[in-house]
């Protein structure tokens, strides 16, 4: 891969990274990073490890906790504010990502972070992509 097209996948990366609440699709990112939809997927995929729709979903997974945390907001209203359609997709994807629910996520306690900051926080609670969750422990 050239310098070139790295440099157009990162004006992706940052759009997506940037306007994460936005209906972002490939083909809009495509045209972003001034590539086809195929070249720009597979381009995304072997300069970053995951498919573009994997990163925007870690995007506004990362967001959604933290607005989660906060607490004050349903789950169906951090789904939409972060850019999702579909709760169901949404929850899905959250629980796959965290390992937990977004409303069991949002009922538990999050204090131990409350004195950290934010840009710490931010590394910390992370998600995990890749379907690297931690597995909920069994009866």
């Amino acid at each position: 891969m050239n310098l070139e097209d790295l440099a157009r996948l990162r004006r992706a990366r940052d759009a997506m990274d940037r306007d994460y609440a936005q209906p972002l699709d490939v083909p809009a990112l495509a045209r972003v990073a001034l590539m086809s939809s195929g070249h720009f997927s597979r381009s995304f995929r072997a300069a970053y490890g995951e498919t573009p729709y994997g990163y925007l979903m870690t995007r506004r997974i990362e967001r959604a906790k933290a607005l989660l945390r906060r607490g004050d907001l349903p789950v169906t209203e951090v789904c939409f504010a972060v850019g999702c359609t579909s709760l169901g997709s949404f929850s899905s994807r959250f629980t796959e990502l965290v390992g937990e629910s977004p409303s069991a996520y949002r009922a538990r306690r999050h204090d131990e972070g409350a004195a950290i900051p934010a840009c710490v926080a931010k590394i910390s609670t992370r998600p995990v992509r890749n379907g690297e969750a931690k597995p909920t422990p069994g009866p």
